[in-house]
């Protein structure tokens, strides 16, 4: 049963309390408890603690000290099970030596469970702790400590619970895509120490203002290191090179690369956006960097800082628990956290194709999921490679994690995979995480046989889930693949990179016409879930993204019901219907604030000749899009409701959603250090006479303090100048404006995050734009304006401008006939505009039967184009 609790975890506070712990721990060990009420229970529970010994009997006054001398102790005793054994692990850091690997052995049986019980302070550790700092002779404040035994390459490095950034920077050369890597303008990476550590990084999102597009499409972040460095010659790794670089196109279907998936010219997704993981980098405080060669850590400590008393963590591990074939096993209580993932600072790299799943191998980009629309393409079609998580149970049966907290992991969070079944996921915390949050199923079986492989009957809960993904930003909090009678519900998912929760895989040939990849997968529910603050980072994605063929008919399709999602930062969908998605109920759902749609979008139904759409039924909703009601050639929407504001969506649906009341003591758990939040990202600007506007993409690790405001750095002509802005002024406008400069002087902007704790490091600059006279031109003409009314409210659609004049558009203006005009800002006026995407406002307070007129006009630095007029009459009462 979950235990509403507060947890300090991860500061000064963090290290006295655990000292406190050990010492009860010890005493533990010697004296025992007071009484016990059970003898029976003694005899058959384990008990185990950092300050036992593995010559003990695992008994409450004689516990063991390790988790696999507890685990050999449950083996000899499961077998004879009456009643639930419990490992009662003390509270305390329990450090790894090697993952506690786990087996049918481990298992219940005879209708009893193995529980492996924590305190809540209990830490399952993969990592080892970095002392004996020194300043760096000749590096103002830079210091070094030697490489703890056993670390030889690791991706993190943790500063009092707070992960802090590997160094990085520009590149400080300009560089030219070659077949095998670049041409540089000089030889500067050559002179640096150990380039075979440097890794480009290509981030993608939407282009926007000067912010370029790279990466493999708009919802990944691709990493490759580097192979070599001589010279100008730079040759990047293989086979992550060839696997981001290349893609077999269809020489009948112009554009459009066998995959499927991202653009098939990848030429622009060619250019790095940044450098990390370099000696010469560290620049910025916060920063570190781990020299394998000479087996010494460098770190650049941040104001406050004192690296003889804090806890320096670098995680080791890869894998914390590796559970295979295990059934009737709980997990509570504990904390998962300080592993790593190693593979992408391998030659492999990190080819990303979606939801961190990736291209791996020699040639992998040639036939890796390519079944069928290839020779020698490996099946299935999409059987990409997922990345690992840190905690593993594969083959598990009627497995749970409870009241645990998964944090300052370099993989995804938690795998239930391949054959897991019956098994639940509820009141826990999954933060500060690298990729993924919680992969269930996966997607290289789509059909099988038998129900040995299949996923189902899983339960993802009550928990919440934040802060993520910290290192591969196109990761996914919740990512549940081919499944069936799985139920995600009443979890929040708030502040993270990308989507929130993504289900189905395979639907991408409906790019090519053809039909989505066959599966097993049926009544899958995604219900009553509070999502907001997604897609902080990255765009093309939702808060529930959807795609492939969820069941047989609307009867076992996929259900997305009763959840509330809203204030989405990049381009997308609330509720993401994508390519080959059929059979998908989404009812009663409250949806605003999204950039681009509601809910979208209808697909051509291929796996027939009868020109349908996949079937889809969008019912009895609270949104902003405001589509009439009609039925598609098998997609149905109707009785839809216009929500004009969001306190006039139903209460009962908005209570209900989320986490239910007595899980709610999950958000005031503290996890990891007080700190200075993250620093923000994807800085874009443009120039005006005198000014420059910045826009960019705002913290969402914010260290146990949310952002208060963010500082905004010009600096040009060698002068600097800052702004001010605050957090709530930007979530509105989603751009701040730096006049009193010189025209005709290069501006380089920064921005850096604050909370209670200080302020974060400045972003990377963006690139720089130059202040000066324009023509005056004014932007064109919104297209294809018009108004959705309901009886009080009309949904007021419109496209951006295809010219806009001197600068990007900043915002638009609505006029209405009763007199009313309406000023429209935030992200979706500004990432809309580069590619034409929709617009939406509602206008409410109108009258029933009544016609109106409406105008809209969009805004730039240089002043109001011209308007689109359009006119609708209201629904009667």
């Amino acid at each position: 049963m979950f235990r509403p609790m507060l947890t300090k975890w991860g500061s000064k506070r963090r290290r006295t309390a655990m000292t406190v712990l050990l010492a009860v721990g010890a005493l533990l060990a010697t004296t025992g408890p007071v009484a016990e009420a059970d003898p029976d229970a003694a005899s058959r529970d384990v008990y185990v603690s950092p300050a036992g010994s593995d010559h003990a009997p695992g008994t409450a006054r004689h516990p063991v000290r390790t988790l696999e001398q507890a685990r050999d102790l449950v083996r000899q005793r499961a077998p004879r099970l009456t009643r639930d054994l419990t490992v009662h692990l003390a509270p305390g850091v329990f450090r790894l030596g090697e993952p506690l690997r786990l087996d049918a052995r481990d298992s219940g049986g005879n209708g009893h469970r193995v529980i492996w019980q924590g305190s809540g302070d209990t830490e399952l550790n993969g990592g080892v702790r970095v002392t004996g700092w020194r300043p760096v002779p000749g590096r103002l404040g830079l210091f070094a400590a030697p490489a703890p035994a056993g670390l030889d390459n690791t991706r993190q490095l943790y500063v009092d619970g707070v992960r802090e950034q590997r160094a990085r920077g520009p590149l400080p050369v300009t560089v030219k895509a070659t077949e095998t890597g670049y041409t540089a303008s000089a030889d500067t990476l050559a002179h640096w120490r150990n380039p075979k550590d440097i890794e480009f990084v290509y981030t993608a999102g939407e282009a926007l203002w000067n912010i370029q597009r790279d990466g493999l499409g708009q919802w990944t972040e691709p990493r490759c290191p580097l192979a070599a460095a001589e010279g100008t010659t730079i040759t990047m790794a293989q086979p992550c090179w060839d696997n981001s670089t290349k893609r077999v196109l269809f020489p009948d279907i112009p554009g459009r690369s066998v995959n499927m998936v991202g653009p098939a010219d990848l030429t622009n997704g060619r250019h790095p956006t940044y450098a990390e993981n370099a000696f010469e980098l560290l620049d910025t405080p916060g920063e570190w960097y781990l020299d394998r060669a000479a087996h010494v850590v460098y770190y650049l400590p941040k104001a406050g800082q004192d690296l003889r008393r804090a806890d320096v963590e670098m995680p080791v591990l890869e894998k914390l628990v590796d559970a295979r074939g295990i059934h009737d096993v709980a997990f509570r209580g504990l904390r998962f956290s300080y592993a790593t993932w190693l593979t992408p600072s391998s030659p492999e790299g990190f080819s990303e194709i979606q939801a961190g799943y990736t291209i791996t191998g020699a040639n992998g980009w040639a036939v890796q999921g390519l079944c069928q629309f290839v020779p020698g393409g490996t099946c299935p079609y999409a059987s990409w490679t997922r990345e690992p998580a840190n905690v593993s149970v594969s083959h598990g049966q009627r497995v749970e994690f409870a009241d645990s907290v998964f944090a300052h992991l370099g993989g995804a969070g938690l795998d239930l995979i391949d054959g897991t079944k019956e098994s639940q996921v509820r009141g826990d915390v999954f933060t500060d995480i690298s990729g993924n949050g919680v992969q269930v199923g996966g997607v290289d079986k789509p059909v099988t046989d038998t129900d040995a492989d299949v996923v189902r009957d899983v339960v993802v809960t009550d928990n919440h889930l934040y802060g993520l993904p910290r290192e591969f930003h196109g990761g996914v909090p919740i990512v549940n693949g081919y499944t069936v009678r799985n139920t995600i519900s009443h979890n929040q998912i708030d502040h993270v990179g990308y989507s929130a929760i993504s289900v189905g895989w395979g639907g991408w040939p409906d790019k090519i016409k053809r039909p989505a990849t066959p599966n097993l997968s049926h009544d899958n529910t995604v219900s009553d879930n509070l999502i907001f603050d997604y897609m902080l980072m990255l765009d093309d994605g939702g808060g529930i993204y959807t795609q492939g063929i969820t069941g047989s008919s609307l009867d076992d399709g996929e259900k997305v019901t009763g959840n509330v999602i809203h204030d989405q930062w990049g381009l997308g969908k609330g509720v993401y219907t994508d390519n080959g998605n059929t059979y998908e109920t989404i009812r009663g759902n409250v949806l605003y604030r999204t950039a681009y749609f509601n809910v979208g979008t209808v697909h051509v139904d291929y796996r027939d000749d009868l020109g349908n759409n996949d079937p889809t039924l969008i019912e009895g909703n609270y949104w902003e899009q405001g589509d009439r009601d009609k039925s598609d050639k098998g997609a149905i929407t109707r009785n839809n409701t216009i929500l004009a504001h969001p306190s006039d969506a139903p209460a009962a649906i908005v209570a209900n959603a989320g986490l239910e009341p007595a899980y709610r003591g999950l958000l005031a758990r503290q996890v990891g250090g007080l700190a200075p939040p993250e620093a923000p990202s994807r800085v874009g600007t443009f120039a005006a006479p005198g000014k420059l506007y910045a826009t960019w993409n705002p913290t969402f690790a914010f260290n146990n303090a949310p952002v208060t405001d963010y500082v905004v750095t010009a600096t040009g002509g060698g002068t600097t100048k800052s702004t001010t802005v605050s957090a709530a002024d930007f979530a509105k406008r989603a751009y701040a404006e730096i006049s009193s400069l010189t025209d005709g002087t290069a501006y380089t902007v920064t921005v850096a995050a604050r909370n209670a704790y200080g302020v974060s490091e400045p972003s990377l600059g963006a690139a720089p734009v130059t202040p000066g006279p324009r023509p005056g031109a004014l932007p064109g003409v919104p297209t294809s304006a018009r108004a959705l009314p309901s009886a009080t409210a009309a949904s007021i659609r419109w496209n951006p401008p295809a010219a806009t004049g001197d600068t990007p558009v900043l915002g638009y203006v609505i006029t209405v006939s009763d007199g009313r005009t309406i000023a429209v800002e935030g992200r979706d006026a500004l990432v809309t505009q580069p590619t034409v995407k929709g617009m939406t406002r509602v206008v409410d307070n109108l009258k029933p039967a009544t016609a109106y007129t409406f105008t809209v006009a969009a805004v730039t630095a240089t002043g109001t184009g011209p308007a689109a007029t359009f006119t609708a009459t209201t629904a009667a009462a």
